[in-house]
């Protein structure tokens, strides 16, 4: 070959290279649907995506984009959160009433979002019209890049587990329950991975009911990510005769820790490892066990899977392992006090990044945020933050910003709860951007609540029984508090938290207890730049227009065809093909 058709290869493969250099895409294409399933052994309708239940797990790599083509097989409309996801500047993709338009029945929607300077362990699902209590939910696994290591050996396996109360009503019945102020009550059961429990009791677990069996290796040591994705119950996590090593939460590395049990509530996520060091005389128990469910009903509300090592000799047997004292949320806080964050492991961080002195920060603005149990306010049953049930407006808070459209929200929530009858309004947190907000829940209900903030990780400094003061600052910790997105609130009790408020944007912050989410229990950040950050996203070309402005949608886009690698732009295709041309006419001379 001339030396100058060799130029022009190596040209062209470095600007190839070029072309499509940066971090790497994955693709996915899934239909969300009804199947019929019978966890409990009761036939019933559950949502499955691409006929699986739970979900597939989304597995990718810090700073990988995210695409992710959602098709809409169900009879109303849906929307797919991604729990503890921040999406950069980007809260388009949130896929919450307050910034997304639903995905009508029939129609297909396509996210896309990159999982920037994250780590850890995640979990979606469906934030409409109640449809987490049929399913809809999976993992979201990111793991750190080959240039960081974890703080901890390589495990031999890696296991995602989802624990949940289950209900034999369908969603819908549920939710016409709970607008009716009827109270959801214990859970007819709890699945694990989807699945009833074993029979560890006849008289308790009927016969024919399918059960999650979790295979491993003797000696081996495995990564267990375990999600509570149910709707409304605390539910303790322990397996019978090992112990648990905890090393990350909701994108935070821990201190490593071990435990017997551990109560995860609902929406947390925690990474466990785990090593096979029994004898294998016989299969294992793993169970996960309702906390705090003040009825007699609760002894059914047990799930039971088996841990089988490959070179058992016989099934399961003797009692389940103990459960702590069933009405001990002394110690359910200390256990939560307990953990800590890794703050030598090299790892994305949460902002402020790089900080380990988030304590030393100074605060710019505080919310001491209230609940209530369900009451009834112009005569619908409601729970409220501060007085106030969020009411969403037929037009996404964020489409009305983008196009200005006065009226559908305030930016007036009250940072304290304000001496007026409870109402309905459309108010929303104005943070301010790259400030440092103080967050404090105070729980007036009779049961434990989990608060969780889109587009963030927040820093759990405190928690205690009785009224928060502010002398309470005093037992804040400074140093090590564990970062996450969602946190428990114990009832007759306080948590608080400090937030870096570095993510534009207009972000929910909700109760992960179902009944309340629905009820009116949430509120939105408005946190936007004054000085017109251009680096946040700007609106999708598939946005799917409704309320104010229904008039802008058109039909349905086609269906999007996904490719291995994203295409190029036009202006790198029109580069190529010069060089091409220019390659042939010199290989032709």
């Amino acid at each position: 070959m001339p030396a100058s058709s060799f130029f022009f290869v190596i040209l062209l493969f470095c600007f190839s290279t070029a072309a499509f250099a940066g971090d790497p895409f994955a693709f996915f294409d899934w239909t969300v649907s009804y199947i019929t399933a019978s966890p409990l052994g009761v036939k019933q309708r559950v949502i499955a995506i691409n006929g699986q239940f739970p979900g597939p797990t989304l597995n990718v790599t810090t700073n990988w984009n995210v695409v992710v083509n959602v098709k809409n097989d169900l009879d109303e409309p849906l929307l797919l959160t991604w729990n503890g996801i921040q999406h950069r500047k980007n809260s388009w993709q949130d896929g919450v009433s307050g910034t997304n338009c639903p995905i009508p029945s029939g129609w297909n929607w396509t996210y896309q979002f990159q999982v920037k300077d994250q780590i850890g362990s995640f979990f979606y699902f469906p934030t409409l019209g109640f449809q987490r209590a049929a399913g809809g939910y999976g993992g979201v696994v990111i793991n750190n890049r080959e240039v960081i290591p974890l703080p901890f050996g390589m495990p031999d396996g890696d296991i995602t587990i989802f624990i949940s109360d289950w209900y034999t009503k369908s969603h819908k019945e549920l939710r016409k329950d709970v607008e009716k102020g009827i109270d959801l009550g214990a859970p007819d059961g709890i699945l694990i991975n989807g699945l009833g429990p074993y029979r560890f009791d006849e008289a308790v677990v009927p016969g024919g009911i399918a059960y999650q069996i979790i295979n491993v290796e003797p000696g081996k040591t495995y990564r267990l990510r375990v999600h509570n994705v149910g709707i409304s119950t605390s539910l303790n996590f322990r397996i019978q005769d090992h112990n648990l090593i905890l090393v990350e939460t909701e994108g935070s590395y821990t201190v490593q820790q071990n435990y017997t049990n551990m109560d995860i509530h609902v929406g947390q996520s925690y990474s466990f490892l785990i090593t096979m060091d029994q004898n294998a005389s016989h299969d294992y128990y793993i169970v996960a066990t309702s906390r705090f469910v003040n009825s007699s009903a609760w002894v059914r509300a047990t799930g039971v899977a088996i841990l089988h090592y490959s070179n058992s000799l016989g099934p399961a047997s003797g009692p389940l392992p103990d459960l702590p004292n069933e009405y001990d949320t002394y110690f359910s806080m200390n256990q939560a006090r307990s953990i800590r964050w890794n703050v030598s492991a090299g790892a994305a961080r949460p902002n402020p990044q790089g900080s380990f002195r988030y304590g030393q920060i100074t605060v710019t603005e505080v919310y001491v945020i209230l609940n209530r149990p369900p009451e009834l306010i112009d005569g619908k049953w409601r729970t409220t933050l501060n007085g106030i049930s969020y009411l969403p407006p037929s037009t996404p808070l964020k489409l009305a910003h983008q196009f200005n459209i006065p009226g559908v929200y305030k930016l007036d929530f009250p940072n304290r709860l304000m001496n007026r009858p409870p109402k309905f309004d459309t108010s929303l947190i104005n943070g301010t951007f790259k400030g440092f907000m103080e967050i404090i829940f105070q729980n007036n209900d009779t049961t434990v609540q989990s608060y969780h903030m889109d587009g963030y990780a927040f820093f759990v400094v405190g928690m205690d029984f009785g009224v928060w003061t502010e002398n309470s600052r005093g037992t804040y910790n400074k140093w090590d508090g564990v970062a996450r997105s969602t946190t428990q609130v114990f009832p007759g009790a306080w948590t608080a938290i400090l937030v870096s408020l570095d993510n534009a944007g207009i972000w929910n912050l909700r109760a992960q207890n179902l009944n309340s989410w629905y009820l009116g229990q949430e509120v939105y950040m408005n946190v936007l730049n004054p000085e017109n950050d251009n680096t946040e996203s700007p609106l999708p070309e598939n946005t799917i227009y409704c309320g104010l402005l229904s008039s802008l949608q058109g039909d349905q886009a086609q269906r999007v065809k996904f490719s291995g690698a994203p295409s190029l732009s036009d202006s790198h295709r029109r580069i190529l093909v010069i060089l091409l041309m220019a390659l042939v006419g010199i290989s032709i001379r």
